[in-house]
């Protein structure tokens, strides 16, 4: 076991043994008591009065000897732990044996030189290393010949940073780590370790109190409630999608079609045989890249699964932001999900926060004593509604240290884009805070300023580097310029999610329709802003717990109207300009509120209601993406136009168009339960309108009343439009048409 630094033996006064003029007295109990601050200047090899010292601190030992080829020379103990002996040679090897007769021979870290060189300091130094993970966090290499990890850490404020795990019975006076110059990181070699080690930084802070945290830019945790970082060799994994990432500028442009399929890993589906266990990433892989390239979705978008304590949580309260959860499988597992994805047509997003954190003992909260990654303000670092801490954006580290995040998952797993949760909780120095509670800039306004250059910097920086990628905002005010290019004075977002037209069609969609006709505005009026920025239109997450309800019992009526009301919102939600997003289990109108505690309700598909809604979910999909003119204008305004808007009758049509020689489409909405089954809508060009889509089709368990596949336009006018064509709308339902060129 190992003594206890402030125990008399660890203090006891030198043996009178030979031994080298470096070690005072104060240096021989900081040493044993595991407060020195530069170890490295005293322990390992050493030169003095013309000899060769080594000097090495082995708590516990009974004695210690060195091994220089074949010969072995005895150690003295000096104080306490400590041990010295002038040894000559080079290379040598330690001897530790222990009072129980057990005996360890390794190799010195203090013998070894600094990995970190002089371009890795000078930049953090100066808080602008791009690929920070490179530099910081535990790696698996060779150094100076010897097989080991390497561990640096920034810790500024510290005293005294050591690494602790199993391999040194989490004993902090063991492998106390170099300060490298003035960047305020810390760095040790640890011979002989390697991958699924575990670990955790013991800092001591100016107050002398010891924190042990994990990795900030560890690669791996334990499985939560444990708390230990996890080495994690990163490097030499065999990505087989380089098509994919050689045609993926395609499917990142503002044109393309994007349908996102937004999922929870922890409760997607789960294994009944073995306790209700969640798929790992190796069954992902496989079981949800086949069913989204099955629906027909383009992304896959994933709540955040950077390391978090808390699984109630649901990845918004990261600790580990260079870690991917272990709960379903270790880092290169996670890139096969990647990987087949890809390998599917399929892009990835990740959900990530870089809003704020959490305050556990373990994460980054007064990381090395001080507010660190955090302000030392709560008015301006701690966030009320979610008792977590914010981060100081104003600190060049810190941004660095997010930024560097971004480029991490994009580079290191090939991610194609990035959600960025709760941006509105980033740009206002005043969100959610009452008056006093929160301190102005220095303008005296309420914009968080830094916040702002923080997200303009990781913008450009994930665009100069993957410029096939994408940002996603989710912000919910109407803060200019979210999507628009950063030299065009923009946060420089790709998109931004549409949380006016959400809000509002709900708002419509869950009335009885008889009131409707009093708040057909929540439908028409999102068309006013639509082309301000490029918007997603999402059915996220958040519409599907804490009360709310599900989709399905969201609207109004008996059983089968509810589900022709889902259809028919679905279809004009797919119809309209805007990007799509839509959460696990509403593609399939699953009754209950989402449980991340639990797997989906698959069994519901054995009804035909719910089947239909998810063969419509489908066909929305397929048709959306082999549909120019339902994408290609998505954000700009020429692609749009209004054709009928009849409030009394809470019916609305309009048109979608591509590029000019796109056949353009024909949406017709009847959100009444009123069969119309004359009803003229204006058409733009003349000849025969396909039925593409009709949300009453029995395929979808509606009630197959239609068109009989489609219509032929008569040179009638009508709705502003020189041709027109009859109609049958079915009550609740969606009915679209597409221009076929072939018969004119």
């Amino acid at each position: 076991m190992a003594k206890d630094p402030k125990s008399d033996q660890s203090r006891a006064k030198p043996t009178g043994a030979a031994q080298p003029d470096f070690l005072s007295l104060d240096t021989l109990n900081a040493l044993n008591s595991g407060t020195h601050r530069q170890p490295f200047d005293v322990l390992g090899p050493h030169e003095s009065g013309k000899r060769r010292w080594i000097v090495t601190l082995q708590p516990g030992a009974a004695s210690v000897s060195a091994r220089v080829g074949g010969k072995e020379t005895t150690l003295a103990r000096t104080s306490g732990d400590v041990f010295a002996a002038a040894v000559p040679g080079q290379a040598y090897q330690l001897v530790v044996s222990y009072p129980d007769g057990n005996v360890v021979e390794l190799l010195d870290p203090y013998a070894f030189g600094p990995v970190l060189g002089d371009i890795d300091t000078y930049l953090l130094g100066e808080g602008t290393h791009r690929q920070l993970w490179r530099a910081l966090g535990a790696h698996v290499i060779q150094h100076e010949g010897a097989d080991g990890v390497h561990f640096a850490v920034w810790a500024p404020n510290a005293q005294r940073v050591s690494v602790v795990g199993d391999f040194n019975h989490w004993d902090g006076r063991r492998h106390m780590m170099r300060r490298v110059g003035d960047t305020g990181v810390w760095e040790v070699f640890l011979p002989a370790l390697g991958e699924g080690t575990l670990y955790k930084y013991e800092v001591i802070g100016q107050d002398g109190t010891a924190r042990l945290k994990a990795d900030p830019v560890g690669f791996g945790s334990q499985h939560p409630p444990e708390k230990a970082s996890v080495v994690r060799d990163i490097d030499g994994y065999g990505w087989k999608d380089a098509g994919w990432m050689q045609r993926r500028k395609a499917a990142g442009d503002v044109a393309a079609p994007v349908s996102i399929y937004e999922v929870h890993l922890g409760s997607w589906r789960r294994k009944w045989d073995e306790a209700g266990r969640p798929l790992s990433y190796k069954e992902l892989a496989q079981e949800l890249v086949a069913y989204v390239t099955e629906m027909g979705f383009t992304h896959i978008e994933l709540l955040p699964i950077s390391e978090f304590p808390f699984d109630g949580s649901w990845g918004y309260q990261p600790v580990g932001l260079y870690a991917p959860t272990i709960r379903f499988g270790p880092p290169h597992e996670f890139r096969d999900l990647i990987d087949a994805a890809h390998g599917a047509g399929i892009g990835v997003l990740l959900d990530w926060v870089p809003g704020h954190f959490p305050t556990d003992d373990h994460g980054l909260a007064q990381f090395d004593g001080t507010a660190l990654y955090e302000h030392a303000d709560p008015r301006e670092g701690f966030h009320q509604d979610w008792n977590t801490l914010i981060y100081n954006y104003g600190r060049t580290e810190v941004k660095n240290y997010l930024v560097s995040n971004a480029l991490y998952w994009m580079e290191e797993y090939h991610l194609d884009g990035l959600r960025v949760d709760a941006v509105a909780s980033m740009l206002y120095r005043d969100y959610s805070r009452d008056e006093g509670q929160w301190v102005p800039n220095k303008d005296g306004g309420r914009e968080n300023y830094e916040a702002i250059d923080f997200l303009k910097e990781m913008n450009t920086a994930v665009y100069a580097a993957h410029p096939d990628g994408m940002t996603v905002a989710e912000e919910s005010t109407s803060f200019p310029g979210v999507s628009r290019p950063v030299d065009q004075g923009g946060l420089g977002f790709g998109y931004k999610w549409n949380m006016g037209w959400m809000n509002d069609t709900l708002s419509y969609m869950q009335r009885d329709p008889i009131h409707r006709q009093y708040h057909h505005d929540n439908m028409t009026f999102g068309i006013h802003y639509a082309f301000s920025e490029n918007f997603i239109l999402p059915i996220s997450h958040d519409e599907v717990v804490h009360g709310k309800g599900s989709m399905l019992t969201k609207m109004p009526g008996a059983e089968g109207e509810k589900f022709a009301n889902l259809r028919a919102y679905y279809a004009y939600m797919w119809t309209h300009p805007g990007k799509k997003l839509l959460f696990m289990g509403c593609e399939f109108a699953q009754p209950e509120e989402w449980n991340h505690n639990a797997a989906l309700n698959w069994g519901i598909l054995d009804q035909p209601a719910h089947k239909g809604v998810q063969k419509l979910v489908r066909d929305l999909n397929h048709l959306y993406r082999d549909t120019p003119a339902l994408h290609v204008k998505d954000c700009e305004g020429d692609g749009f136009a209004w054709l009928n808007g009849d409030a009394a009758q809470s019916t609305l049509g309009f048109m979608r168009k591509g590029a000019e020689d796109d056949p353009p489409v024909v949406v017709m909405c009847n959100f009444t339960p009123v069969m119309r089954s004359d009803f003229r809508v204006g058409v733009p060009v003349p000849g025969h309108w396909e039925e593409v889509l009709n949300t009453d089709s029995a395929v979808y368990d509606g009630g197959n009343r239609g068109n009989l596949g489609g219509v032929d336009s008569a040179p009638q006018a009508a709705d502003g439009q020189d041709h027109s064509v009859q109609l049958v709308l079915p009550p609740l339902s969606v009915v679209v048409l597409r221009w076929r060129k072939d018969e004119t």
